[in-house]
Formats: structure tokens, C-alpha cells, sequence
């Protein structure tokens, strides 16, 4: 590492001069992000340069006064996201790494990250021992979860089929005897809610969550119940609350300015005729 930025923070490069700290990132495209906060005061700047070492001509920059370390964070954020999907601007050598490309070897892990916010850390061991972690905000876990879903549906659902098929034509052929089970007494078993609407009933009559407090997305992968007391009722019951939607759909809190919500989000699982 460079002297001059002795220390690393959340993948960020950290110089420190008195009351002022120096942070900086350098991109696989040759663009430098650097970002500056003078602690105590409230301000701070942001910029996306040119040069690798961040001298050269300033691509875009933030405002410098901000009400918190937070809302600087999420400038910071900003201006990393636009300069990372800039093409490369062509200098001889890159001063970060490129991009990694392999085979995925093992399960993915997928932890609730620690940044202080919503996000989630994904990570992947490649097959040719790198190991590579992704932190994503609550948004871009939530389109990755629907991408994945959408891929499951185009690619793999009609190779599952095929399979059942096949295994359906080999039962045709087995000449041995048909075995009958005893069907086991399930007059007793509760399942939890199957679509969105199914979950909308449960909440009116287990809780006494009203339509009044409901948001949910277009495509029923979520629903959002909003406004109080119902959402600290729900946080008060959580135990209660996950066991009466389960398995199709889990809680969280999310904490939002100013408020809380309840999101109940599917698990991920897909059935026929969805």
C-alpha cells in the first residue's frame, strides 16, 4: 500500500491529518474516488477524478456540508456507484485489480452485513481459490433475489421438468409392486399463508392489521405494513408472527427515518402454477 494511506476502511484507502480524515478509492476503469470529512464540523467533498493518484480533471463531485457522517456516507456512496460504471478511461496501468471471473466452488454464504445500515454480505470461494465478498444495500439484494427467481423460472424450471418426465416414464416401466402407505392424519397441521392475499387475511385476523396499513409491491414478492401501534405490536410478537406466515414468508424490521416497518418477504421458494 502506498505510505501515505497507511490504513483501510470498508475498502476505502484512510489517511488522517489532525481533525481531518482523507479517504480515497482507486476503480479497475482508471477513475479515483476521494473523499474528505473534517470531523466535529459537518463538512466534507467527495470527488470522482481522472487520475489514478486523484489529481487530474474532476468528473463529478458532491455538495460540502452535510447534516451527519451518515448522510456524507451515502454521498460517498453515490459518486463511487456512478464512477465504477464509467468505461475505462484508457491509462497504461490500472491502479485497482480487475474484475474476477471464475467458477463458483461450494454454496454461496449470505450474511447480514455490518455496516450499520441494511445490507447484506454475499461470498463466493471461486475454484481457483480467490475469495470474493459482495456488500450489497437492502435494494440490491431484494432485485438480485427477483433476477435470481426470474432466471429460475426461464432456465432451470423446464430442465426440472424434463426431469420429472424422465422419472415419471421409468415408473411406467417398473414392474414391481406398488407399495400403498398409510396416509398420515394431518386434520391437526396449520400451514402458514400461501399467496398475498392469504397473507393479508391473517395478518386482519390473527393481528388486527388493517388493509390501512399496507403497502405491498406489484408482483406480491413483498408486503410493508406501516404505522403504529401495529408495527410495535408485530415487533412485540415476532416469535408469534413468524411461525403464522411461515414457510412462504418470513419478517424483518426495517428501520426507516423517522418510522419502522414490518416487511414480510417470500422465502425465495417457487411453486407450480406461479
Amino acid at each position: 500500500m502506498d505510505d501515505a494511506w497507511p490504513e483501510t476502511v470498508n475498502g476505502w484507502e484512510l489517511a488522517r491529518e489532525g481533525h481531518i480524515e482523507n479517504y480515497r478509492k482507486r476503480l479497475a476503469n482508471r477513475v479515483t474516488v476521494t473523499a474528505m470529512w473534517e470531523n466535529g464540523t459537518g463538512r466534507g467533498q467527495v470527488d470522482a477524478r481522472t487520475e489514478p493518484l486523484g489529481g487530474g480533471r474532476t468528473l463529478t463531485s458532491s455538495r460540502k456540508d452535510f447534516r451527519d457522517k451518515d448522510a456524507f456516507w451515502t454521498a460517498a456512496t453515490c459518486v463511487l456507484e456512478m464512477a465504477a460504471n464509467l468505461p475505462s478511461l484508457d491509462w497504461h496501468t490500472s491502479p485497482a485489480p480487475t474484475a474476477l471471473a471464475g467458477t463458483v466452488a461450494g454454496m454461496v454464504e449470505a450474511e447480514p452485513g455490518t455496516s450499520g445500515y441494511p445490507e447484506a454480505e454475499l461470498t463466493f470461494t471461486l475454484t481457483d481459490g480467490h475469495t470474493v465478498t459482495l456488500c450489497m444495500t437492502d435494494e440490491q439484494a431484494f432485485d438480485l433475489s427477483n433476477s435470481i427467481s426470474r432466471l429460475d423460472h426461464h432456465v432451470w424450471s423446464e430442465e426440472r421438468e424434463d426431469d420429472e418426465e424422465d422419472e415419471e416414464d421409468e415408473e411406467d416401466y417398473d414392474d414391481e409392486p406398488v407399495v400403498v402407505e398409510e396416509v398420515p392424519d394431518v386434520s391437526e397441521v396449520q400451514s402458514g399463508p400461501d399467496t398475498g392475499h392469504d397473507l393479508v387475511t391473517v395478518l386482519e385476523e390473527r393481528f388486527g392489521v388493517t388493509e390501512d396499513n399496507l403497502l405491498a409491491h406489484v408482483d406480491w414478492s413483498a408486503l410493508i405494513v406501516v404505522g403504529e401501534p401495529e408495527v410495535s405490536s408485530l415487533v412485540e410478537r415476532g416469535d408469534e408472527l413468524t411461525a403464522a406466515v411461515a414457510p412462504r414468508w418470513y419478517p424483518v424490521v426495517a428501520d426507516r427515518p423517522g418510522e419502522r416497518w414490518v416487511v414480510l418477504k417470500r422465502t425465495g421458494l417457487r411453486y407450480h402454477g406461479e
